[in-house]
Parts: C-alpha cells; sequence; structure tokens
C-alpha cells in the first residue's frame, strides 16, 4: 500500500527522520515499602509495625544532597518495567517481587536538567530478604518510616459538579534525618468526567516531585488493601495473623477490630502446623498466603 506520498512503508521507514520531533528522557521511579518492627518496650510485648520508604541521597546535581526515590533512566534495549526491576535490585538487593506501575508524571519542569517522564512504580518487599545498598550516582541509601494524614479539606460548588481540594501532610523520618511535604490531591468532578491532579504545596528535603509520587503511591497500597491480598506481599513466608492485621493497620493507619479483620482475611491465609518459639508469650499459630484458593 502506498501512501499519500506515493510511499510504501519501508520507503517511509528509510527517510524518516526521529529528529524532526522533540523527544523526553524516560525514566522509571520506584516508590519501594516495606514493614519492619519498631522497637519493643519489653520482651514480652508485640513489636509495633512500621511502614518504610527507601530514599537515596542524591550524590551529583540536581538536588545535590537532598532525597530521592531509587530510580535511573531508561535504557535503549529495555522496558520501563525491566529498568525499575533493575534498579530495585541494585538498590535492594532483591528481586521477583510485587512490582507494579503507578503512573506516568509529566508535568512540564519536573527536571531541571531537560523534559523528563518518570514512569513510576511501587515495590513491596520483605524487610527480611533485604540488602541495602547505594548506586554509583548516591550518597547514601536509608529506610524512612511514613506518616501520611489529611491536613484539611475543602469543597467548591461548579456547574453540574464539584472541586475537592484535600491537603495531605507527608513526614519520612530516618534517625535524626526528617522530611515533610505537603500535598494536595485535587478532585474535579463533571457530568460526564472526574480528574484528579496532584500538587505539591510545600516541600523540604525531596528532590524532584517525589513527594508527589510518594503520596499517589501510598493512596493506591491504601486503596487495594481493602479488596485484594496485596498486603501479603510485605510478609515473610509464614506469619502470624496479630502480625497480619498491624501491617494492615499500618497501612491504612487506624486501628482494626479483630474479629472482623480475621473474617476479612480467612480466604487469603492457610494456617499451618507451625507455631511461634521463644517469643515471650503463648505461642501463635503461623499462617502462610493461600496461593490456591484466592481469586
Amino acid at each position: 500500500m502506498l501512501d499519500r506520498n506515493g510511499l510504501t512503508e519501508s520507503e517511509f521507514l528509510r527517510r524518516y527522520s526521529p529528529g524532526d520531533y522533540e523527544r523526553p528522557s524516560v525514566a522509571a521511579d520506584t516508590v519501594i515499602f516495606t514493614v519492619t518492627d519498631a522497637d519493643a518496650d519489653s520482651y514480652r510485648k508485640l513489636p509495633e509495625k512500621e511502614l518504610r520508604v527507601l530514599l537515596i541521597r542524591r550524590g551529583g546535581h540536581p538536588f545535590l544532597g537532598q532525597w530521592a526515590l531509587p530510580g535511573g533512566f531508561v535504557r535503549p534495549d529495555e522496558t520501563t518495567e525491566q529498568a525499575a526491576a533493575r534498579e530495585l535490585r541494585e538498590e535492594t538487593g532483591v528481586e521477583d517481587v510485587y512490582l507494579e506501575q503507578l503512573y506516568t508524571f509529566s508535568d512540564v519542569g519536573r527536571d531541571p536538567r531537560t523534559w523528563v517522564m518518570s514512569c513510576s512504580y511501587m515495590a513491596l518487599v520483605d524487610s527480611g530478604q533485604l540488602q541495602l545498598q547505594a548506586g554509583d550516582d548516591a550518597d547514601a541509601a536509608a529506610w524512612f518510616k511514613v506518616s501520611y494524614r489529611l491536613l484539611r479539606e475543602r469543597k467548591e460548588l461548579i456547574d453540574g459538579g464539584f472541586i475537592k481540594a484535600l491537603q495531605y501532610e507527608l513526614r519520612l523520618s530516618s534517625g535524626e534525618i526528617e522530611l515533610a511535604a505537603v500535598v494536595e490531591r485535587t478532585v474535579t468532578a463533571k457530568p460526564a468526567s472526574t480528574a484528579t491532579s496532584y500538587s505539591i504545596v510545600s516541600n523540604d528535603g525531596l528532590a524532584f516531585d517525589h513527594a508527589k509520587i510518594i503520596a499517589y503511591a501510598i493512596e493506591r497500597l491504601r486503596g487495594k488493601v481493602n479488596y485484594t491480598d496485596i498486603a501479603l506481599h510485605l510478609m515473610p513466608k509464614l506469619f502470624t495473623l496479630t502480625e497480619l492485621q498491624q501491617v494492615y493497620e499500618v497501612i491504612l493507619d487506624k486501628e482494626l477490630l479483630k474479629a472482623a479483620f480475621r473474617r476479612k482475611v480467612a480466604d487469603l491465609v492457610t494456617e499451618t502446623d507451625h507455631y511461634t518459639e521463644n517469643a515471650g508469650h503463648r505461642p501463635s499459630r503461623l499462617y502462610r498466603r493461600n496461593m490456591e484458593d484466592y481469586r
């Protein structure tokens, strides 16, 4: 077949010049979550759980010395998912873990170097597998405790719909390092469409627009934990139901009723013949993820 210029496809491709169009650089940035035990007050008390995210302190410009998500530019011979998996392996020493694409962030000016689009991912890692290490372009790598809470909400009526703006405070801490940002999520609802956008109101210590990406990932994780088995990807091979409930609670940032929670996860787990040992309290039955029956 010939096109309007009388060219076959092979002729068209021979003449095609990619330089005729502006081309962005593409990065793959990954929000890597894990859940760890906080220090217990006593031997007999179960340790509290903490949701943590991996951040890298940048060793070069731009944003020298600030903290960023692990990531890098996609290479010509790989997909964005392969790039995210590579960065995950290089930064944590683990592979074959839960990895999910979040969103493509493409705001103008999000990177001061050039036009850079970020295809972001979320990874969930069992903390017992980790071998933390910083890449060549980083000064350090550290796990930061995550806090993400609603600050204020406002709603405005528009013709046939509404605009709702919710501001969240994101706080990240690791030892004496404290990072903070305020992220606003705006929902614009009209009769025929609904659009959601994110913006950074304030930022202290996080590079690029990574506060926005982290906020997006937290909301995705909180949303999916209510109707999927996604939280089980943060668990070791064997765990107690109390430990699993703690993970749900630290993700959702609220306490759950024990009986209701156990009914909720009944189809997601399978009991084993193993029990906890040397835990300082009555042995508890251990469970594993139900791989056969869960849908």
